[in-house]
């Protein structure tokens, strides 16, 4: 789904979105924004490249951060749930995953995932992406809007 369909669909509905992300710093939210009328459904967003920020902004457990890094399914259900309860949306996305070009903490560019939080959902979806760091970044973006946009049809 794009940014245009899913401010239109939130807004029809009568919800809200924000997002914690790693890897797109500020893209879902920046792309979100660019719609016409985004202010009605955006409520937010956390950005948290670094990993401490993952902890001490969305709320992820830093334990999951020591055993399994900051690139980790879990990580981004957290990210998601913590972009909802922070900044009080209907539905939150969580994104981490490496945009490369080199690896980080042994996890190959291109792997990305995707959380998406709101009363009673929590998934996660992991991707296999290709392309330089932009294409990865963009992907992601398209990636969150298409997951939101399951739940929302």
């Amino acid at each position: 789904m794009e940014a245009r369909q899913l401010v239109a669909t939130l807004t029809a509905r009568g919800e809200t979105v924000a997002a914690a992300e790693s890897l797109t710093a500020g893209l879902v939210c920046a792309t979100l924004a660019t719609v016409p009328g985004a202010s009605a459904v955006l409520r937010g967003g956390l950005v948290v490249y670094a990993t401490e920020l993952k902890t001490v902004l969305a709320g992820v457990d830093a334990g999951l951060l020591a055993e399994h890094g900051a690139v980790h399914p879990e990580v981004a259900a957290q990210l998601a749930e913590g972009a909802r309860e922070r900044c009080g949306a209907t539905w939150g996305l969580g994104l981490t995953g490496v945009a490369g070009p080199s690896p980080q903490d042994g996890v190959e560019p291109g792997t990305v995932h995707v959380g998406l939080a709101g009363r009673g959902t929590r998934t996660v979806r992991t991707l296999a992406l290709s392309g330089d760091r932009d294409l990865i970044r963009t992907r992601s973006v398209q990636a969150a809007f298409a997951l939101l946009g399951e739940h929302l049809t």
